[in-house]
């Protein structure tokens, strides 16, 4: 009986395995361009057989066809969610709440400084898992992340960190949005 196993299972299990070898790639399986102005161009890792960066710098697809890529890359990010925003989205003025009911501006620079118009207007940023973090001089913190097509901004009180529960979440608006 166990000879008879061995007969059907392995060359079943091979064929699973080819099976699975032979499915074209998920959309989790993509390349996305990142151009210095902020836009973004995502590819199928499965379509593209080289990237060469001789100018014009240019796609060159497994079927033999070249595209031209328009502007200059910043910076190439693999397997990476093609919905996700990039640094250069939150570069720029943001209307925020306050988690009071008012609105605050927060600029984010894209040397990595930030300024607010109320409290301690001085802090930095960094661009983390897809989302701005903020750190102010006066102790607090703050994120800017897409949630689906909108923005929040997530606040943190000093001597919180990332992790812990916020002390509010409101909603953010980039006053000067970018074509993408």
């Amino acid at each position: 009986m166990s000879r008879l196993i061995r007969v059907f299972a392995v060359p079943a299990i091979l064929l699973l395995g080819l099976a699975a070898a032979a499915q074209p790639a998920r959309a989790s399986e993509t390349v996305v361009l990142v151009l210095k102005d902020g836009h973004r161009q995502s590819l199928a890792m499965a379509d593209v057989a080289r990237i060469d960066f001789k100018a014009p710098a240019s796609i060159v697809y497994k079927d033999g066809r070249r595209e031209n890529i328009a502007g200059e890359i910043d910076h190439i990010e693999f397997g990476a969610d093609s919905m996700s925003p990039g640094r250069s989205h939150f570069i720029g003025k943001w209307q925020v709440g306050e988690g009071n009911g008012s609105n605050f501006y927060i600029t984010l620079e894209s040397d990595g400084a930030a300024r607010k118009s109320i409290g301690e207007s001085h802090g930095t940023w960094t661009f983390v898992d897809g989302e701005a973090r903020i750190a102010w001089d006066d102790g607090w913190h703050d994120i800017i992340r897409k949630v689906g097509s909108k923005h929040e901004k997530v606040a943190f009180e000093p001597n919180k960190s990332f992790s812990d529960p916020p002390s509010n979440v409101t909603a953010a608006k980039n006053m000067e949005p970018k074509p993408i």
